[in-house]
């Protein structure tokens, strides 16, 4: 259902109206809770203890890491492990604006906000801070979704400026409440009124670039150029991935992903599925939230693929990882799922982590974690479509810009759930690094696709990603 402009007030929340029914009374793990706790440099410590082949000196830079675009993000990484034992966090994807909070348990009794405050505190005000020229005007929360989520910051931003804030729905292909006047973002509001905008918190997920320009004098957390670089892009995401990767050659560290083959036409496709044996994960690099995404395991799925039409020109292709019996055997070898622990019946499920960090003035923090299961459980035959046992993602699209959520599937970072992922501290920090490492390599992309005036690289961003139906989508 659409919604209307909102203005929220100060000492307005609640509870109940931004976190899940589950999520309100829970109790954060002990082992969560520890690994909240750790400071960087134990952090360190341990991670070099069990990696003595990382270059100390470039993991405390990367921990301490400034972004200057990519101020909050969220990896979702997958729990596998190889023919030899050896288990690792391999990265899926990594989203700019990413959900998280409405699913955390509280890290202290007192802690009403919980994350919101965390990140509206620790990222968003003192990047706020830190612009000097911004034009003149009110603070504003900006979505295309997840309005439980959204409104919750919208309500602690006020809290803690005093201030009221602006919550404004902005739908793909609906007609808009924003428009951008000489770079500055403004809200018309039902009374007729036009508000500036001076600062905006993002959750807009949908094809962002298409009614938010790259560059604008309004502050906007995060900026469209962080989801063009990588945060909703992830045909550049591998590339700036890879490109990462080469500087931290002789570290030690790495940004561990699935092979990946970018660039890729709808007619290759099948080439390349046949290359990894039959077994391959098809990605639009544009979509999110569960959509655009095929698992191909069988001649029917891929022909079921080939018969569809697609918004985009371009395709990337990554090798599958699911049971031992049937992944795809990529130039790494072959990674396979540790799944859950075995429930009841024995079944295992596939689950993915997703990681949640932000910058603050000592580097990147964790600050959100939930993890999600699958539909069906984990089987050495594969009996039904591959989706219902590789697929995680709770969101589920209803029509144009209306979604809901399988919250059934929601494992919490709580006493109850957490137990059932199998995971240690010992992987929450290995999470946390790869999220931070994919964090700094899209900055670091964005940062390579502003001039020195500040303006856009078209030629060079169209150089690394020749999507025509895309460039066409890109406000100029």
């Amino acid at each position: 259902m659409k919604k209307n402009i909102e203005i929220i007030e100060p000492n307005n929340f609640e509870q109940d109206n931004h976190f899940y029914p589950k999520a309100l009374n829970s109790q954060l793990h002990p082992i969560v809770n520890h690994f909240f706790n750790l400071d960087k440099s134990r952090i360190i410590k341990r991670y070099l203890h069990l990696n003595p082949q990382v270059n100390e000196d470039t993991l405390f830079k990367s921990l301490s890491y400034n972004p200057k675009h990519f101020f909050w993000g969220g990896s979702d990484l997958f729990y596998v492990t190889t023919e030899m034992g050896n288990r690792r966090m391999v990265v899926l994807e990594t989203n700019s604006c990413p959900s998280g909070q409405k699913s955390m348990p509280p890290r202290t009794d007192y802690d009403e906000h919980r994350g919101y405050k965390f990140l509206i505190e620790n990222t968003f005000l003192p990047a706020l801070k830190k612009k000097k020229k911004l034009p003149k005007g009110s603070l504003a929360v900006i979505y295309d979704k997840n309005y439980m989520e959204t409104s919750g910051y919208a309500q602690t931003l006020s809290d803690m400026t005093g201030e009221k804030v602006y919550l404004v729905p902005h739908y793909d292909n609906e007609t808009q409440s924003i428009d951008f006047k000489d770079g500055v973002m403004h809200v018309s509001c039902s009374d007729g009124e036009t508000v500036p905008i001076r600062a905006a918190f993002r959750y807009v997920t949908q094809k962002p670039w298409n009614r938010i320009p790259i560059i604008t004098k309004t502050f906007i957390f995060n900026s469209i150029l962080v989801c063009l670089s990588g945060g909703r892009n992830k045909l550049l995401a591998n590339k700036a991935y890879e490109l990462y990767n080469s500087d931290l050659a002789d570290s030690g560290l790495k940004i561990q992903m699935p092979e990946t083959i970018k660039d890729v036409s709808k007619l290759e496709i099948p080439l390349w599925v046949n290359r990894f044996g039959g077994k391959a994960v098809v990605k639009n690099p544009y979509s999110n939230a569960g959509q655009g995404v095929w698992t191909i395991t069988s001649d029917e799925e891929l022909d079921s693929f080939m018969s569809g039409e697609y918004a985009y020109d371009q395709f990337i292709v990554q090798s599958l990882i699911g049971h031992y019996n049937w992944s795809s055997t990529s130039q790494h070898g072959k990674y396979f799922h540790v799944g859950t622990v075995p429930n009841l019946k024995g079944n295992i499920y596939i689950t993915d982590l997703r990681m949640m960090v932000c910058a603050s003035k000592s580097g990147l923090l964790p600050c959100a974690l939930y993890a999600r299961r699958a539909r069906r459980p984990l089987e050495a035959d594969l009996k039904t479509s591959s989706w219902e046992v590789l697929g995680t993602n709770l969101s589920v699209k209803l029509a144009e810009n209306q979604w809901d959520s399988e919250t059934s599937r929601l494992l919490l970072m709580d006493r109850k759930d957490f137990n059932s992922l199998g995971l240690g501290i010992d992987d929450l920090v290995e999470a946390y690094i790869q999220t931070v490492l994919t964090i700094i390599a899209i900055d670091k992309m964005a940062q390579t696709l502003i001039n020195s005036k500040g303006g856009f690289r078209m030629k060079l961003f169209k150089s690394l990603d020749n999507d025509k139906s895309l460039i066409e989508e890109i406000i100029k």
